[in-house]
């Protein structure tokens, strides 16, 4: 039987999400003592015990939201009175802390020419799980675009197809054209990506936007793109544009507001 390190290793490993739920209290006649622990997994499987029965289940549901929301939480459970609503006759009181273990964001380069290739370099040092999407399998190998941790050698609109695509996961298109992102975008923009930028002037992604509509895109899709993507740097090279495009997208995730530090 697996433990619960060992499967907190496999998490870690796979890049995998759960919730670790531990008794951090326990006083009086309670099911389980201080440091007992349950590994909850999004599908309902868990491995271990916070004390069986309803107490469990409760907690089982506090740990599913965490995974849904992010966010840990303290439980606190009187043990004594089931017509109160307690979970249980023990007579004790116990807590559990429930902590959601999320995986590495994934970033997904899609297009590894020049400013993908940085943005890659720049990802992948601010801690994001890199992943490369081309076309051009000569592109999208680790000898021409090194540092990422997954390659999708397939066309942008079949990319939904190989990679799961969540609230986690953020899309920047630096692609070698227009044709190729209003060939590709309609399926990325079905998905729920907490970010989709795609790389290029202004004319661009009206010329873009133009080509979506014609093919029946829903304007609220279309809303969802960052594009041009990036704060506004002035920046010129493909290290420069990368700052600009990675900045926004912290920003984004950490609700910054982009203004000056001093005022």
């Amino acid at each position: 039987m697996t433990s619960i390190f060992q499967a907190l290793s496999e998490l870690e490993k796979n890049n995998q999400p759960a919730a670790l739920c531990t008794v951090t209290k326990s006083e009086g006649s309670t099911p389980r003592h201080v440091g007992s622990k349950m590994l909850v997994y999004p599908d309902g499987k868990f491995i271990g015990t916070v004390g069986g029965g309803d107490l469990e289940h409760r907690v089982l549901d506090e740990a599913w939201m965490a995974l849904s929301d992010g966010q840990p939480r303290y439980l606190h459970y009187n043990m004594a009175d089931p017509s109160r609503g307690d979970p249980g006759v023990c007579g004790g009181q116990v807590e559990v802390f429930v902590e959601p273990i999320l995986p590495a964001p994934t970033l997904v380069v899609i297009g590894a020419g020049h400013v993908g290739k940085a943005v890659v370099h720049l990802a992948k040092w601010l801690g994001f799980r890199v992943a490369v999407s081309d076309d051009r399998a000569e592109f999208c190998n680790p000898e021409a675009t090194p540092g990422a941790d997954e390659y999708y050698p397939v066309e942008m609109g079949r990319l939904a197809e190989s990679l799961k695509i969540t609230k986690r996961t953020y899309l920047v298109v630096t692609s070698r054209g227009s044709n190729v992102d209003a060939l590709g975008l309609p399926s990325l923009l079905e998905s729920s990506a907490a970010y989709i930028g795609v790389i290029g002037s202004k004319r661009r992604w009206a010329t873009t936007v133009k080509a979506l509509k014609g093919k029946g895109v829903k304007e609220e899709l279309i809303a969802k793109v960052h594009s041009p993507m990036g704060l506004e740097l002035q920046a010129e090279t493909p290290e420069e544009i990368a700052v600009s495009i990675m900045a926004e997208i912290l920003m984004m995730r950490d609700k910054g507001t982009g203004k000056k530090m001093s005022g």
